[in-house]
């Protein structure tokens, strides 16, 4: 018997995976974009403690988004198209994603875990705002197109002004 074949997918075709989840979002393609998630996918951008380190655990220290799973996600886009949320009332705000250093951390058989950097600009109300930091994914790479399966979103930046959405990192 022969050992599963891990992932091969490579760097250029986890990139075009990236920079499409990232269109969806500028395009505010929201529908489009949870099609990008596999249903037991968890989302997670854990907060800075006060002594300046990330929470660990979501399930009992604060974080600034969790959703274990697609469910969430899709519970936080209806109630983006519904205006049930105040960091999307209009105007609309209009974003941008840059996407940089994609690197593979690990291939197994079926999934592969990456990282990479993120700068997003954000505007709304005559004002333009950053943020900035990296994302780690698990990717399952069986199917025809990468589905997320886990994402971590690390936002470096230390003070925010505004109510942060998944659309904005």
């Amino acid at each position: 018997m022969t050992a599963p074949a891990v992932a091969s997918i490579s760097v250029d075709e986890i990139s075009a995976f990236l920079f499409r989840e990232a269109r969806l979002l500028d395009d505010r393609q929201f529908e489009q974009w949870i099609e990008c998630y596999r249903e037991d996918a968890m989302y997670w951008m854990p907060a800075w403690d006060d002594d300046g380190e990330l929470t660990t655990d979501p399930y009992s220290e604060i974080s600034l988004i969790f959703y274990p799973n697609r469910a969430g996600i899709e519970d936080r886009v209806f109630r983006i198209r519904t205006e049930r949320s105040s960091s999307t009332s209009l105007p609309e705000p209009r974003t941008n994603h840059l996407i940089s250093n994609v690197e593979v951390l690990d291939r197994r058989p079926g999934e592969v875990d990456i990282r990479f950097n993120w700068l997003s600009s954000y505007f709304r109300y005559n004002t333009t705002d950053q943020y900035f930091g990296t994302s780690f994914y698990t990717l399952d790479v069986t199917g025809e197109s990468p589905l997320i399966t886990y994402k971590k979103v690390v936002l470096k930046n230390d003070y925010i002004h505004h109510i942060v959405d998944v659309y904005m990192v």
